[in-house]
């Protein structure tokens, strides 16, 4: 396993799959040698004591999932619906099976003991560790197996458009039935957190908006435009008519596909289109054939043909999944007869094509449906949930507030003390572009960059005109700006968050290199992390300079505890 060493370092990427393939094989091998031994330690014992509750059903999942080779326990043939005593059953010391349930056991076991020198390490050097709260789980999940019953597994979470993703963000997750979760007091959240509290001293809520409203979106649906908050007020259609809408559910619910609309989404592979896809239902207006009526089926008539798509075939599918959100008003899965204004449907052609009195009076729905119709009602939610929450650590909480945030969320932070996520290129407020570091409050985490955004110099380089006017207006510098993001620049963009007044300033590792033209990358565009917009986007990134080479940099690190004392942190 040592020599593989030199072999996996020389890729300027992160290969984590064939990583993680030989991690196993060393897992396998460590825990043959010493597995036994272990298990008769006092410090073995009291752990498994203290966390078995989670620990046996986590085992017993991930060795079913071994043995069926899929974690989709739906397709089991056996403990596809989970119960405490069979599953306690199945994982007992006598069965055969036990030794290769147990090396769940084991692996835990260490992850515990290196976490817990990691924060003894830590607290001993003045330093605290922060750690996130993902905001979803996997359908294909331990969780969703022990407590279904708290998630609903018939739909998937996300986030409407935003500056990440034109169509919105589709993260396959099922949403919380938090109506379920209340009945005991938030109690499997309260757990996570109670577990955090032994290894780290603050968290992240990872996209907190979920905890006042989530994206949901249509198990069928790829795109997140069709998707709806929940919870939420969607409209009857009563009142819609008392607003002035002259209510037509075939025009506003169903994809609007005529003619000239399939012409200006294919352009020249129209005809191809309407041959293969599309059947004729009326004058000059077709319908999908209803082997491509989901997205999802389209993605998998797609993914049958590998995944060196064409330029064409990129082009026809997603111009028909483009197709299915041609619609003015999508239907509340929940409440028949209620219906949610589609978001964005200004840039659908079902909308260009209303008359202009139309136009006006879905203009006056949209804006009081996402800005203001909820404000109150998502402010009482998240008033039932997140102090049951809280109060369950000690912890600093953290949350990141970032997309289309209701006018609630910075109240209902403030009141219970969560420090929000400031980002200089992503303000909060609709008339402003850059947001001064010096203006962020002090419950606050003040960045330069996210991982799902470009950091500082290869977003330099996006758009000229825009880096113009941050140059002049955020930096304060006159004249023309460079064409590249010099390390004098980045060390400006960083000075102005170190000397914010926020509690936390926390940069990425790549805007700190970005100060020094030596120790940086060549290539700006190689430095970032995540693509929302591209679900295929694998995380490879990988520092490019190791912790050894980089504490051997004496005027480099001289540097940076300068600019930081210097700022008063």
């Amino acid at each position: 396993f040592r020599d593989k060493k030199p072999i996996v370092n020389k890729n300027k990427f992160s290969d984590y799959q064939n990583i993680l393939n030989d991690k196993w094989k060393y897992f396998k091998a460590i825990y043959t040698q010493d597995g036994n031994r272990i298990f008769e330690t006092e410090e073995f014992k009291k752990f498994f004591e203290e966390n078995n509750s989670w620990l046996v059903p986590y085992a017993a999942f991930s060795y079913l999932r071994d043995i069926n080779k899929t974690p989709e326990f739906g397709k089991w043939k056996k403990y596809r619906i989970y119960n405490k005593e069979e599953i306690d059953q199945f994982s007992s010391p006598q069965n055969t099976h036990y030794k290769d349930i147990a090396f769940y056991y084991y692996l835990q076991f260490h992850l515990h003991i290196q976490l817990t020198e990691v924060r003894n390490y830590a607290h001993k050097n003045g330093i605290a560790i922060k750690s996130d709260i993902p905001i979803g789980v996997s359908p294909r999940s331990v969780d969703a197996w022990v407590e279904p019953k708290l998630f609903n597994t018939n739909m998937q979470a996300g986030a409407p458009p935003d500056d990440f993703s034109v169509t919105g963000q589709n993260w396959g997750f099922p949403t919380y039935n938090w109506e379920e979760m209340e009945k005991d007091g938030y109690l499997w959240w309260r757990k996570r957190f109670q577990k955090f509290v032994e290894y780290f001293d603050a968290y992240r809520i990872d996209h907190i908006l979920g905890f006042f409203r989530i994206w949901e979106i249509p198990e069928k649906d790829v795109w997140a435009l069709t998707g709806s908050f929940n919870p939420a007020l969607p409209y009857g259609t009563q009142e819609l008519q008392n607003k002035g809408l002259q209510w037509d559910e075939q025009r506003f619910v169903k994809p609007y596909l005529k003619e000239h609309v399939i012409r200006a989404i294919f352009g020249k592979y129209a005809e191809d289109v309407i041959r293969e896809y599309l059947t004729i239902d009326g004058w000059q207006s077709f319908c999908l054939k209803p082997e491509f009526d989901t997205q999802k089926k389209i993605e998998a008539h797609f993914s049958a043909l590998g995944y060196n798509f064409t330029s064409k075939e990129i082009a026809i599918r997603d111009g028909l999944y483009a197709l299915h959100c041609e619609v003015i008003f999508v239907k509340d899965k929940r409440k028949e007869g209620r219906f949610h204004p589609r978001i964005s449907m200004h840039s659908s052609y079902s909308f260009r094509d209303l008359p202009d009195n139309t136009r006006r009076i879905l203009d006056n729905i949209y804006i009081e449906y996402y800005y203001h119709r909820h404000n109150e009602f998502w402010k009482e939610q998240a008033l039932k949930k997140l102090p049951a929450l809280l109060s369950a650590t000690n912890m600093l909480v953290c949350g990141e507030d970032l997309g289309m945030v209701p006018d609630s969320v910075p109240e209902v932070m403030h009141q219970l003390e969560i420090t929000t996520l400031e980002i200089q290129r992503m303000p909060k407020k609709t008339n402003v572009e850059f947001v001064m570091p010096a203006d962020a409050p002090y419950l606050s985490v003040c960045t330069t960059s996210t991982h799902d955004m470009n950091p500082i110099r290869a977003w330099w380089e996006e758009n000229p005109t825009v880096t113009q006017r941050f140059y002049n207006r955020a930096l304060g510098i006159s004249g023309p700006a460079p064409e590249h993001c010099s390390a004098e620049i980045a060390e400006r963009i960083v000075k102005q968050h170190l000397d914010s007044a926020a509690m936390l300033v926390i940069l990425p590792w790549q805007d700190w290199m970005a100060t020094d033209t030596k120790l940086r990358l060549k290539d700006p565009n190689a430095e970032r992390i995540n693509i929302p917009a591209d679900p295929r986007n694998f995380w490879c990134y990988r520092m490019h300079i190791t912790l050894e080479k980089l504490l051997s940099e004496k005027r480099f690190n001289a540097k940076m505890k300068k600019i930081i004392q210097e700022s008063g942190r």
